[in-house]
């Protein structure tokens, strides 16, 4: 759509936007186990409008059977509009009480019953349905509410087996009424077996997809207990190295005022790469504290995204023998809060790209989304061999890596499980052109300057 056309939605464009987002797939993210029930709850009941709709139908114009038009379409239309207000309530919703699924199985049990009473009662082999509802309540509910569902079930069986409308049948099957009630069975078995399939595997896929996301959040939990580990590790690494990088660089600061060094430029300039490269385990150092531990609050300055981009790319640029191509997409420039554990996260995936590609890096930054849920994206792209489809789907785990030595693969570790903290994503690629890429997906409220006042405000 071009800018600054506005999109008008009509109330008939909202309900669509509703009723695609109620057939998506029952695993969706953030839905839970009673959100996808209710989906699919309300999935049959559309299933059951049509079937009853097609079934009067089909009784009227091909068998000439006389039904009582009004009260029986009234409640399919009755479930068509409950649906449409549900739409809005369960794409809202992410999770629904046993009492708020019990209601909505007990419209259909209600509405079958309605139904029932006007086409025929008991003899009506339709009946059977409500084992259906009762089979569905024994899957979703909880014993006592299942119990509650076959309870109200066996009630309308039995007030439909002594109240009810006789249905009006032509003379070709009002002598032979047992034909028809077979004929209507069959078709009843034919839809409970496969409304049940339907039912029961969307069930057990949503299981097995809850499984997949609690397996993911219990790697995690692991993970993230990993990284307190090297946490304390490296706490205690960095109280052994402080005091001899501190040492080092006091007497590295008193060689520099010798006279024999700086009357030396040669000397002059190899003392000034030591130093530099002291300052680096330093930064190092301090860079993996701050991965392990909490990131933000160390060191914190106002910035904004061009301008960390622009410190950055200075930073690496003097370090490297190729170029880091700065590839700048901002729209506009955003003020944000960044201090050096952010610094050394992008830091290190530039580091990693340099090492696979030195004589050419890419650096992309822009933004993505809408005001509420914008992020902040930064890509880094190489020339190098790329990742091993094995790494590659491993990416993120600790250890994993293409290096070969000892101890690699922890720096995407640290990378994936801090943009993690922050809200944010990583994800890795090989290119098609060669290479390899990295995107790190932040949430900008994260950093925002706005967002961080307002939290200062609060406490």
């Amino acid at each position: 759509m071009a800018q600054g056309v506005t999109e008008r939605r009509t109330p008939l464009h909202r309900v669509a936007a509703d009723l695609a987002a109620l057939f998506a797939p029952p695993g969706v993210e953030g839905g839970t186990p009673s959100r996808t029930s209710v989906v699919l709850l309300i999935q049959l009941r559309w299933i059951a409008v049509f079937g009853q709709l097609a079934t009067i139908v089909v009784a009227a114009a091909v068998l000439r059977v006389r039904l009582p038009l009004a009260p029986l379409l009234l409640a399919p239309l009755l479930l068509i509009v409950i649906n449409l207000a549900a739409a809005k309530v369960v794409v809202q919703a992410k999770a629904f009480s046993q009492r708020e699924l019990f209601s909505a199985l007990m419209i259909d049990v209600v509405a079958l019953c309605w139904q029932l009473y006007y086409s025929g009662g008991a003899t009506n082999p339709f009946t059977f349905l409500f084992l259906l509802q009762i089979v569905i309540g024994a899957i979703i509910l909880e014993a006592r509410w299942s119990w509650l569902v076959a309870l109200n079930a066996c009630l309308c069986m039995a007030f439909l087996t002594f109240r009810y409308e006789p249905l009006q049948l032509p003379p070709h099957f009002a002598t032979d009424q047992f034909r028809l009630y077979i004929y209507g069975s069959l078709f009843c078995f034919v839809l409970a077996a496969v409304l049940l399939i339907v039912f029961v595997v969307r069930l057990d896929r949503s299981r097995r997809e809850s499984d997949a996301r609690l397996a993911a959040y219990y790697r995690q939990a692991a993970e993230e207990d990993h990284i307190i580990r090297m946490g304390l590790l490296a706490s205690g690494a960095a109280h052994e190295l402080g005091t001899p990088l501190s040492s080092i660089s006091v007497i590295l600061g008193d060689w520099s005022h010798e006279p024999t060094i700086t009357a030396d430029p040669e000397m002059a300039a190899d003392l000034a790469d030591v130093r530099r490269e002291l300052e680096r385990c330093k930064t190092i150092v301090s860079g993996i504290l701050m991965s392990a531990g909490e990131l933000r609050g160390v060191d914190p300055a106002v910035t904004s995204v061009r301008g960390f981009v622009e410190d950055l790319a200075d930073e690496w640029s003097a370090r490297i023998p190729g170029e880091l191509r700065v590839i700048d997409r901002l729209p506009e420039d955003v003020e944000i809060i960044a201090d050096p554990g952010l610094r050394q996260i992008v830091g290190n995936v530039i580091d990693n790209a340099i090492e696979v590609s030195p004589d050419l890096v890419l650096f992309e930054v822009w933004l993505e989304g809408d005001a509420a849920e914008r992020r902040m994206i930064f890509t880094v792209s190489d020339r190098g061999p790329g990742f091993a489809p094995e790494v590659l789907n491993r990416i993120g785990q600790p250890y994993i890596s293409t290096k070969g030595r000892d101890g690699g693969g922890l720096g995407l570790f640290l990378v994936v499980n801090v943009i993690r903290k922050l809200g944010g994503t990583v994800s890795v690629e090989n290119r098609a052109s060669g290479g390899a890429s990295v995107q790190l997906a932040i949430p900008l409220a994260t950093l925002a300057l706005e967002e961080q006042e307002q939290r200062q405000g609060k406490r």
